[in-house]
């Protein structure tokens, strides 16, 4: 058998293939054993996320309520906030013990301008306070990639959300290579990379597999690799699809752990449809991370009480005790 242990970065997408499709028991065993090897499995992070900007993106990602081309969806477009409300809501969240704050802005790309120094303030401000910071903010260029590493950034979201292969069925306003060539530009910068993808859209278990093996290539691999689970939301190309099995999620969050061992793999999108036991079997498979609050930008998530049930009944170390929903 391999060293699961050892950490690759030519992994290829029959390999993974395999690993996904491994009797779930045995993938769960092994990829507990991984996670053990690099983590803490008592700790679990819990990250804020700030809509800082919501509604009326070019992109037409067919998942997304945000998207403009999605004209029946019933959102509320809300313009950038002030960085210094925004800052307000960090150091609450750092008052109630937040270690990671996430904002996220719905555009196509970052343009210089008003709006980029606003969000680079909000950066700054957010690290004066001692927290994380991590932006989504679509694509972006070097020279913007460098001032937010100035500003201070820890890390930057942008996620891959399927394989080359299945990537034409979901987006076509926006390129794979377009994706790529923006994770590299960060990485140029110096910013961690938060990087991972969405299971359920109707993409293939190979499909699942190619994702990763794109994530797990990369040399050095995401810090951050959030596994997401389609939310399905009424006006959208995807509203009719049905719910993935609870146990689908646990295997792409253990396979991922067993190709990025030193990642932290956070349990993201469609985390409210799930049971608490789903939950824990989803941690004890790999994940150490979850984002915390009612919603996450403007998608359902589970509610604060619920997650607090949840981390008391498995003893795990609590990192950050509160989150901030969309504006």
């Amino acid at each position: 058998m391999t060293d699961d242990s050892s950490i690759r970065h030519d992994w290829t997408v029959e390999e993974i293939e395999a690993l996904h499709e491994l009797p779930l028991l045995e993938l769960i065993g092994r990829a507990s054993t991984v996670h053990r090897l690099h983590h803490d499995p008592n700790r679990v992070q819990k990250a804020s996320l700030l809509s800082i900007k919501t509604g009326g993106c070019p992109e037409d990602c067919a998942y997304c309520p945000q998207s403009a081309h999605h004209r029946e969806v019933e959102l509320t477009r809300d313009r950038l906030m002030d960085p210094q409300k925004v800052v307000a809501l960090a150091a609450t969240a750092k008052a109630a013990g937040a270690e990671r704050f996430c904002m996220g802005a719905a555009w196509r790309q970052v343009r210089d301008g008003k709006e980029f120094d606003a969000v680079i303030e909000m950066v700054e401000g957010v690290r004066a306070l001692g927290m994380e910071a991590c932006v989504t903010l679509g694509m972006l260029k070097p020279h913007q990639a460098a001032r937010l590493a100035a500003a201070g950034l820890t890390a930057y979201n942008h996620n891959l959300d399927t394989s080359p292969e299945f990537y034409s069925r979901i987006i076509t306003t926006r390129t794979y290579q377009d994706r790529l060539e923006t994770l590299a530009t960060v990485r140029a910068a110096g910013i961690e990379l938060c990087c991972g993808g969405i299971i359920g859209m109707g993409e293939s278990g190979r499909d699942r597999a190619a994702m990763l093996q794109v994530l797990a290539n990369f040399d050095p691999h995401p810090e951050s690799v959030p596994i997401n689970a389609l939310v399905p939301v009424s006006g959208t190309p995807l509203a009719a699809r049905p719910r993935i099995d609870p146990l689908e999620l646990v295997r792409m969050v253990a396979t991922a752990r067993l190709v990025m061992p030193a990642s932290v793999v956070r349990l993201s999108a469609g985390r409210a449809a799930l049971s608490r036991e789903a939950q824990i079997l989803c941690l004890v498979a790999g994940a150490n991370s979850i984002f915390y609050g009612d919603t996450l930008l403007t998608t359902p998530n589970a509610g604060l009480g619920e997650d607090a049930g949840l981390l008391a009944a498995i003893g795990v170390q609590r990192h950050a005790d509160v989150s901030v929903s969309s504006a």
